[in-house]
């Protein structure tokens, strides 16, 4: 092997031992190494920088935007609500996301599927008080057991048709041809899954999850007149579940009704008091159909979907202490709603308008942007601090961004148009109808993912040019004897182990022309191993940098990369056993 490709070989060893031994930041560690291997002029700057231009990377940096216009219209509450629903526990939540996951990841390319529900589950796990890590990687692998169903599932799986009409000058694979093994292996995978989650998966919480707010806030939501909570029970309409929120009362026909049981119907106009913490009052503010009861809301200059939420500390100096929220005329002296007010973490009894502010009470208000600015300096607060991440969901144009993901989906299964100008177009159109301001797009980017995933393809590139990958690759081959059945076994082990050290599609791409030599020498069927190269290339559990997914869900599950090793090496084994079992059966050898 090449003096290269050894010092390729260690610098990939030492930053995947970096990974798994340090906190240090996947990112950074990545591009540490193509700095090395550019400091020993190992590869070309141009190559190791390739993945930042890369069209796989530039079209997840769209998918952002994307999934940023589906957040903000709240186009997936309706999945979330309906389809994942409210688990008993954390396997039931696991089956409920990862069956419709694993059906949608057959039909979409997984990266934008993942992009687009990341948010939403994070936000369910929190609702339903389980640790996003028991979530995260049963994310990523359900879209991945989807994508290895179809031709149209991943990107990789195109790529190896492609490689296939254009190398070998076969006849292409159909639409459903991978789903004879595709099939099998994500419903063993999703067994995998929910039998060894509870011990292989470890219960970490993120760091965000970890500053929680333990103040009690009281507010007053109204359901709307013809909205879809209208008739729905207590439960069904997910307000029970909110963690560290409780349902006081509701005021109807200006009665109250203070005991509320579950099957308890919702109607227009119902008045509902909840007392709880920042983080489920503000989920309130996102449900379809309910708004602030008090009406001062609609009397705000600004448009609902520009405002945000806004904390303030109210100061001893300020001149509406002793005075009621109505009575002081809050939104006019400050261009603000109260919200919610929370007061030495008791519920106050009284409705908002009615209660009499005192020195130390933290408002929830519901302003436009610029509140900040105005007030930094005003004796009237003693703290102000914008609510992360806040958006009121444009509800009434979830429809245009269903349009605009069925578009994308269409145009690029439909091979009308490749995903990175579909994902352009896409996430252009997000922001040309409004489903998601200029500013938010630019917000949406996760950078340590996305130069993360960059950086992997430089080392990828690496492996390539300096001979590592494919002399690896023949060491192995040369190893099975010229019997078929272990040549079958080793393509997919290589393709494997490539998949999981550098990027899927140039696993695939460097395993192909070697798998076809092989077959042609021998005189073999080309078509098991193409489906092997395939399916070893799709599925990738073992490394958060061996498939984009993996990577995205990283953070926000608060994983290490041990995580991945030890719960991904035994799901890898058991696909290529399956894989194995069923290939030369469908596909005869010879």
């Amino acid at each position: 092997m090449p003096f290269n490709a050894w010092i390729t070989v260690a610098v990939t060893i030492l930053c995947l031992l970096t990974l798994a031994t340090t906190q240090i930041g996947t990112d950074l560690v990545m591009v540490a190494g193509i700095t090395l291997l550019m400091l020993l002029r190992v590869v070309s700057p141009a190559d190791a920088l390739s993945g930042f231009a890369n069209e796989s990377v530039l079209s997840i940096a769209a998918l952002y935007v994307v999934a940023a216009g589906l957040r903000e219209t709240g186009a997936l509450n309706y999945l979330i609500r309906r389809v994942f629903g409210q688990p008993r526990s954390v396997t039931q939540a696991q089956v409920r996301m990862m069956l419709p996951v694993t059906f949608m990841g057959a039909f979409m390319n997984n990266t934008p599927l993942v992009a687009a529900l990341l948010p939403q589950v994070s936000d369910w796990a929190r609702h339903c008080r389980i640790s996003p890590s028991k979530l995260m990687i049963p994310l990523s692998y359900a879209a991945i057991f989807g994508g290895s169903c179809t031709l149209i599932g991943t990107s990789t799986n195109l790529v190896v048709n492609g490689l296939l009409t254009s190398q070998a000058h076969l006849p292409g694979m159909s639409l459903f041809e991978l789903a004879w093994v595709g099939v099998p292996c994500a419903l063993l995978g999703i067994g995998y899954v929910l039998g060894m989650s509870r011990w292989l998966l470890p219960d970490r919480i993120p760091v965000i999850s970890q500053l929680e707010d333990v103040r009690e806030y009281t507010v007053e939501m109204m359901v709307e007149h013809h909205s879809p909570l209208e008739n729905l029970s207590i439960k069904s309409a997910g307000l029970r579940q909110l963690p560290g929120l409780f349902m006081v009362e509701i005021e109807r026909d200006g009665k109250v009704i203070p005991a509320i049981g579950p099957d308890e119907r919702l109607r227009g106009g119902d008045r509902l008091v909840f007392a709880g913490v920042i983080e489920s009052v503000v989920d309130l503010q996102r449900i379809k159909g309910l708004t602030p009861a008090t009406d001062q809301v609609f009397k705000l200059e600004s448009h609902r979907s520009t405002r945000t939420l806004i904390e303030a500390v109210i100061a001893s100096s300020c001149s509406m202490v002793g005075k009621s929220i109505r009575d002081g005329r809050f939104r006019s002296v400050y261009a603000a709603v109260v919200i919610a007010v929370a007061r030495d973490g008791k519920r106050i009894q009284r409705k908002i308008g009615d209660i009499e502010l005192h020195a130390g009470d933290t408002l929830l208000l519901e302003t436009d942007r610029e509140f900040l600015k105005r007030h930094a300096n005003s004796r009237d607060f003693l703290l102000l601090r914008s609510i992360e991440g806040m958006v009121f969901p444009r509800h009434e144009r979830s429809w245009v961004a269903w349009l605009i993901l069925l578009g994308m989906i269409l145009a690029k299964g439909l091979g009308l148009l490749p995903l990175s100008t579909a994902a352009f177009l896409a996430a252009g159109l997000m922001i040309i109808t409004r489903c998601c301001t200029a500013t938010t797009a630019r917000h949406s980017f996760d950078i340590t993912v996305l130069v993360a995933i960059a950086a992997s393809f430089g080392i990828g590139r690496a492996l390539e040019v300096s001979g590592a990958a494919s002399e690896l690759a023949r060491t192995l081959l040369s190893a099975t004897h010229h019997d078929p059945m272990l040549i079958l076994v080793a393509i997919y082990g290589i393709t494997m182990l490539l998949t999981e050290i550098i990027t899927h599609s140039a696993a695939a791409v460097i395993v192909f022309p070697i798998a076809l030599a092989t077959t042609h020498t021998l005189g073999l069927n080309f078509m098991p191993f193409v489906i092997a190269i395939a399916m070893a290339a799709s599925a990738s559990f073992a490394t958060p940098i061996g498939y984009q997914t993996n990577l995205m869900v990283y953070g926000p599950g608060g994983y290490r990369f041990n995580d991945y090793l030890r719960f991904g090496i035994p799901l890898n084994l058991l696909m290529w056993t399956v894989s194995m079992l069923i290939i030369p059966h469908i596909w005869p050898l010879q």
